[in-house]
């Protein structure tokens, strides 16, 4: 079955972004040549969702979408917006969403975020798996990962790693027994 990824970052107290949408903190970890294993996570996906706040911060940051080179993309949004080229404006049940797209012969599912979408994802129990990188500083506030106010969840650690720029990333399937 097709799962649903949850990959992502978060600051050590939980933040993903600044009040103000900032995301200069994710500075501390770059380094040349290090990638963090994205490259091998996205071998078996092709569908990418995100929230509409997180398209219009990547397009306002890179000027572009690359994501449509590689994968199905769906930018879930309360609005009635018109596609552009490969992106899929989707504002209906995201149940069905995934059901749909689980329906369908591929590979598995990444969701990106923000914190709106991940709520909206672990509200409907549809999150398989969390691959979250914990960045090491502090931002004091700002934007919440996990929002609060959804069910508790039995999860499991698959895997831990450790990287020399102090970057810890956490790999977690979802326990459904």
């Amino acid at each position: 079955m097709r799962k649903v990824f949850l990959y992502i970052c978060m600051s050590l107290d939980g933040y993903l972004a600044t009040n103000d949408d900032g995301l200069d903190w994710l500075s501390v970890v770059e380094k040349e040549g290090e990638d963090y294993g994205y490259a091998d996570f996205t071998t078996n996906i092709d569908t990418y969702i995100v929230g509409r706040k997180t398209y219009a911060k990547v397009v306002d940051m890179v000027g572009s979408f690359d994501h449509t080179k590689n994968y199905d993309c769906y930018v879930l949004t309360r609005q009635d917006i018109p596609n552009e080229g490969h992106v899929t404006f989707y504002n209906g049940d995201i149940v069905e969403l995934i059901e749909n797209i689980r329906k369908k012969e591929g590979k598995h599912i990444y969701c990106d975020g923000g914190a709106e979408v991940v709520k909206l994802l672990m509200d409907n129990d549809l999150i398989d798996e969390y691959i979250i990188s914990v960045i090491p500083t502090i931002l004091g506030d700002g934007k919440r990962l996990f929002k609060g106010g959804t069910e508790s969840r039995k999860i499991k650690l698959v895997s831990e790693k450790k990287y020399d720029t102090g970057l810890l990333q956490l790999h977690y399937k979802r326990d459904r027994t």
